[in-house]
C-alpha cells in the first residue's frame, strides 16, 4: 500500500523504555529494570515494570525483536524509540547509574542499539528526550543516527534543542503531534501553534525531517477523524511553511479531507477542538475534560478537580450550549466519502463525551460540598451505558479489537461509580 503512494513504511520498535507489555509474562520478567514498580518525573507510583535493563540479557531480546520485525520492511530504517526511560536506576542498574551518572547510562546501551541496527544494514531513529537532558553527551552520538526532537505543546522548546543537535553535528527530524490524544476532541490551538513551532525552528536548525505525531495514551478514545485537523496541517507545514500561514484550516480540511461540499466539517472540528479552551483550564498534553472521565470520583471528590474548581453548574450550562451550537449543522454536511456516516457518529459520540465531562464535573461538586445530586447521578448512569456500546462500534468499525478491551474497562469504571450504593 505505501510502496505504490511511494511512502516509506518505516518500522517502529520499543526496545529500551515502554516494554511493559513484555516484561509482565513471566519469561521476560528477569530483563526488568525495576520489577517491583517505580516512581515516575512527576511524582506517581507505577506498579508494573517499564524499562529493560541495560545489559546483554536484554540486548539478545532486541536481537530476537529486530530480527522478526525488519524483514517485513522494504526501508533501511528503524525507529527503536528509546525514549522515557524514567525508572532507569530505580532498580538493577541503581548502583551503576549513582556511579556513573543516568545519562552515560543511558547513552552506552543507546550505542549498543545502534551497532545491532547498522549491523543488519539499518539507519537507527531514536526519540531524543533522554539525550537532550544531557547535552554534553550529545556529541559522543554517531553521525548516521538520526534523533527524533519531540514535543507536542505549542511552545515546545524545538528552538533551544533544535541548536544543541545542530551544534553537534546530530542529524534531527523535528517531531510535533496533532494534540489528539488525551483529550477526546483535540486542541485546535495549540496543534496549530506546536506545528507551526516545529516547522520554524527545523527550517532555523536544519532538520532535515518533520514527523507528525498522533499517540492513543490512556485508550486511545479520540476517534480518527479527531486527528485530521493535525495531519493536514503538519503535511502543510512540512511542504511549505510560509505558505502555510495563510492557509484557511476549516476551508482546507471541508476540501482535501472531508470533501464536504456543505463546507459543515472543516469548521466543526477546528471549533469543537477548541472547546477545551471554554474551561479556561489549560493541562499541558491533556485537557479537563479527559482528565475528569479518565480520574477516579473518589479521588477527584477528595482533592478537587484543580484548575476546574470554580466551574459549576451555569458554567456547565454554557458549554453544553456551545458543543450543542457547533455540532448543530452536523447533519448538514455532505461529505463525497464512503465513511461519511461513520464520521458523523464518530463526532457525535466526541460531543457525547464532552457532555458527559461536564455533568461529571457537577456531579463531583455536589459531593464536595456534601450533597450529592442523587438525579444527576442517576442520568450518568445512564448516559455511560450508551456511550460505551457506541464505542465499541466505532471502534470495530475502522480498527481490529486489539486494544480494545482495555480501552473499554476505563469506561467501565464510570458505570461502576455511578451504580446504585445503598
Amino acid at each position: 500500500y505505501c510502496r505504490e503512494r511511494f511512502i516509506e513504511l518505516t518500522p517502529n520498535q520499543n526496545t529500551f523504555g515502554h516494554m511493559t507489555r513484555w516484561l509482565i509474562h513471566e519469561p521476560y520478567a528477569h530483563l526488568a529494570e525495576a520489577p517491583h514498580g517505580w516512581t515516575a518525573p512527576w511524582g506517581q507510583r507505577y506498579d508494573e515494570p517499564f524499562t529493560l535493563i541495560p545489559n546483554d540479557k536484554s540486548l539478545a531480546l532486541v536481537r530476537e525483536l529486530l530480527d522478526e520485525l525488519l524483514p517485513h520492511f522494504s526501508s533501511r530504517q528503524v525507529n527503536v524509540n528509546a525514549d522515557e526511560v524514567f525508572d532507569l536506576g530505580q532498580g538493577a542498574s541503581k548502583a551503576r547509574v549513582e556511579k556513573e551518572g543516568v545519562g552515560r547510562v543511558y547513552l552506552d546501551f543507546l550505542l549498543k542499539l545502534y551497532r545491532e541496527v547498522t549491523a543488519r544494514e539499518h539507519t537507527m531513529q531514536f526519540w531524543g528526550d533522554i539525550i537532550i537532558q544531557h547535552p554534553d553527551l550529545a556529541p559522543d552520538l554517531p553521525r548516521d543516527a538520526i534523533a527524533l526532537e519531540w514535543g507536542y505543546e505549542a511552545d515546545h522548546p524545538f528552538d533551544a534543542h533544535g541548536a544543541i543537535f545542530a551544534r553537534s553535528g546530530i542529524p534531527f527530524y523535528v517531531c510535533p503531534g496533532t494534540s489528539s490524544w488525551r483529550t477526546l476532541a483535540g486542541r485546535t490551538d495549540n496543534a496549530i501553534g506546536n506545528l507551526r513551532n516545529a516547522a520554524d525552528n527545523g527550517l532555523k536548525h536544519g532538520a532535515i525531517g518533520y514527523l507528525i505525531t498522533d499517540w492513543g495514551d490512556e485508550g486511545h478514545w479520540q476517534p480518527l477523524p479527531v486527528s485530521y485537523l493535525g495531519f493536514l496541517l503538519g503535511a502543510a507545514e512540512a511542504w511549505h511553511h510560509a505558505a502555510s500561514a495563510e492557509l484557511d484550516i476549516p476551508a482546507a480540511l471541508d476540501l482535501f479531507v472531508f470533501r464536504d461540499e456543505a463546507g459543515v466539517m472543516g469548521k466543526l472540528t477546528y471549533d469543537l477542538g477548541n472547546v477545551y479552551k471554554h474551561l479556561d483550564a489549560l493541562i499541558p498534553n491533556s485537557s479537563l475534560f479527559f482528565n475528569v472521565l479518565q480520574t477516579d470520583a473518589e479521588t477527584l471528590i477528595q482533592t478537587g478537580i484543580g484548575q476546574g474548581e470554580g466551574f459549576n453548574r451555569e458554567a456547565c450550562h454554557g458549554v453544553l450550549s456551545s458543543i450543542s451550537a457547533i455540532m448543530e449543522p452536523l447533519a448538514q454536511a455532505r461529505m463525497q466519502r464512503s465513511d461519511a456516516q461513520l464520521i458523523q457518529r464518530e463526532f457525535s459520540w466526541v460531543a457525547g463525551m464532552l457532555w458527559h465531562a461536564c455533568r461529571r464535573i457537577v456531579w463531583i461538586q455536589s459531593h464536595r460540598a456534601g450533597r450529592e445530586d442523587i438525579a444527576l447521578r442517576r442520568t450518568l448512569a445512564e448516559e455511560v451505558d450508551g456511550l460505551i456500546n457506541a464505542y465499541r462500534e466505532l471502534w470495530l468499525a475502522r480498527s481490529r479489537p486489539g486494544g480494545l478491551k482495555d480501552s473499554v474497562a476505563r469506561m467501565e469504571r464510570l458505570r461502576a461509580e455511578y451504580a446504585e450504593t445503598g
